[in-house]
């Protein structure tokens, strides 16, 4: 399945955006991913799990935008000098951005957009329900360090629950570390409390990275194909049935 790249600035600096266009005229309803941070920080060509995750939801009749969220730096600069100056404030401003080029093409429903991720990616989905009312669904995996503040000046995005406006499923292997199982407990906790419309799925067996098809060391196949199921469902009736 091919793909095109669009280049949008925010804030000055360009970001590149992965698009994936389903087949037939739309109107589609449409898809931010958002990648994870292995390997991806240095380019999206580079994260063959997010790009296959793309296609798999654009074969299913879903438009998906994947924007390159670590344009601030370098492709070339180190990991870990990514992690320590993420930012909140600017990734928010990279998801509004990705969201309107989405909502621009030719054939997206604007008024049918959710969003989802995997790892680093699914923090940052949660972060992008919480800071855009225009979403209509949201599907985080495993997101991990969703407790914790990204940028000086910026509340945990556990704090963000209460400004969440669409549903969201959440899928985590409870040998996982980061989120643990605590973890999920606390985000369930913070949901529950605003009053957002929320479904779990926790799998035994599994840990971080289970849909990781490319290690086999954590990739488990069985719950992974069972989380597919569930999130495709989950999206057809908060997308497609509308």
């Amino acid at each position: 399945m091919t793909h095109r790249i669009a280049i949008t600035f925010v804030r000055g600096s360009p970001m590149e955006v992965f698009l994936f266009a389903p087949a037939g005229a739309g109107p589609h309803p449409g898809l931010v991913l958002c990648q994870h941070i292995p390997v991806g920080h240095a380019g999206i060509e580079n994260d063959t799990v997010t790009l296959k995750t793309a296609e798999r939801y654009c074969e299913h009749g879903y438009a998906v935008a994947v924007p390159f969220i670590f344009h601030w730096w370098p492709k070339s600069a180190d990991i870990e000098l990514k992690r320590a100056q993420f930012r909140d404030d600017w990734t928010r401003l990279d998801l509004d951005a990705a969201f309107d080029l989405l909502a621009a093409q030719p054939g997206v429903d604007a008024k049918r957009i959710g969003i989802a991720g995997h790892c680093w990616g699914g923090r940052v989905a949660w972060l992008g329900a919480a800071t855009n009312r225009r979403y209509e669904a949201c599907a985080i995996f495993y997101g991990g360090r969703v407790k914790l503040v990204m940028g000086e000046g910026q509340p945990p995005a556990i704090e963000l629950a209460p400004a969440i406006r669409c549903p969201m499923i959440g899928f985590f292997g409870n040998e996982d570390t980061n989120p643990s199982p605590e973890d999920v407990n606390d985000y369930d906790a913070a949901l529950t409390k605003a009053g957002i419309e929320h479904v779990f799925h926790r799998y035994d067996g599994a840990g971080h990275a289970f849909q990781s098809f490319n290690n086999p060391e954590r990739y488990r196949h069985e719950a992974s194909e069972d989380a597919w199921g569930k999130v495709l469902a989950f999206l057809g009736q908060k997308l497609k049935n509308k």
